[in-house]
């Protein structure tokens, strides 16, 4: 097993989310310099719901993603910055404006069961010579073959590498190594892995996908992340270091940068709440939880309540307005 791991740093694009989509040119400059000073390979920034998120769905960016694209593109020297697109909010013609505002690479992310909606978006990436990654979002939702199934269609379509994500913060590190172990018999290409810690297991679970052939793995400046947040990338580079693995990374650079650029932008600690404990409990993707705040306090009732229907209706990625739909259902049953 290769000893070898890289990393992908989604401060800029996961950390969106916590941050109410408010980055600025210049914090993107500072914190992109820095994670590229530090070695870190893969530096992704888009809204957090990708291109094109920017909406009143998802919620609207402070500065528009291909000016804090072209922030970030001036001062990286050696990263590939990269992008989310999810098909349905971003299209190709964002992916061209992303490319010709630096971007390097696309992740192509749909949901665990729908790899098929990635095949265009894939094929276009791989045409304007962009690396590029299929991301299947949601995988606690699929069986282990079903997942590789999928991963298998994006391999076909082109994909350079397969990146799952658990985008609820929902499994268990057993879980997580079935689902890779069987990625990894299905293809051909390397694997990675995305982790939210809504169950404080953001960690263990990075390590067990490690351990079971991941060698791409995703993370964030002090976990700065929807939900609970993501896997705290500093840390894990200092676990990985201790256990002998090659990531490239400068460990001390990396604890520094998350210290003195992120910890104080940052508008709550990234920890497990109520609300972000309920989202890994129940299942639910890990950047309704914003949402789900407004929505409870707009109609005075438990956002517990409103994470566990969700939870029991399977909602997925994209059906973020049925956040309303299910507040208000609940608040009229309760009347």
């Amino acid at each position: 097993m290769s000893k070898k791991v890289t990393f992908v740093d989604t401060t800029l694009r996961d950390g969106s989310h916590a941050l109410k989509h408010a980055y600025t040119p210049s914090l993107v400059s500072d914190i992109a310099k820095g994670l590229d000073e530090c070695g870190v390979p893969m530096i992704e920034l888009s809204h957090g719901d990708g291109l094109g998120g920017s909406s009143f769905t998802y919620g609207f960016s402070k500065t528009d993603q291909f000016e804090l694209l072209s922030a970030a593109s001036k001062v990286i020297k050696n990263a590939a910055l990269t992008v989310l697109l999810l098909p349905g909010i971003g299209t190709i013609e964002d992916l061209k404006r992303a490319q010709a505002s630096g971007a390097k690479a696309v992740r192509v992310a749909t949901h665990v069961t729908e790899a098929d909606v990635s095949a265009q978006h894939i094929a276009a990436a791989k045409s304007l010579g962009l690396t590029a990654v299929g991301f299947l979002m949601m995988v606690h939702m699929a069986d282990p073959s079903r997942i590789a199934e999928e991963a298998a269609k994006m391999e076909s379509y082109g994909a350079d590498y397969i990146n799952l994500a658990d985008s609820a913060g929902y499994l268990l590190p057993e879980g997580v190594a079935e689902r890779i172990e069987a990625v990894r018999s299905a293809v051909k290409i390397p694997i990675g892995w995305h982790s939210h810690n809504n169950l404080a297991l953001a960690m263990a679970n990075s390590l067990a996908a490690v351990r079971a052939g991941a060698t791409y793995v995703d993370g964030t400046l002090r976990g700065l992340g929807a939900g609970a947040g993501n896997m705290q990338i500093e840390v894990f580079a200092g676990i990985l270091q201790r256990l002998g693995y090659d990531t490239g990374l400068n460990f001390y650079g990396l604890m520094d940068l998350a210290e003195k650029a992120v910890e104080p932008i940052m508008l709550r600690p990234q920890t497990v709440d109520n609300g972000s404990l309920m989202l890994g409990y129940a299942g639910v993707y890990s950047s309704f939880l914003l949402h789900v705040y407004a929505a409870a306090e707009k109609y005075g009732i438990e956002p517990r309540d409103i994470l566990v229907e969700l939870g029991r209706r399977k909602m997925v990625g994209g059906q973020e307005d049925m956040i309303i739909d299910v507040a208000y259902g609940l608040k009229n049953a309760s009347a």
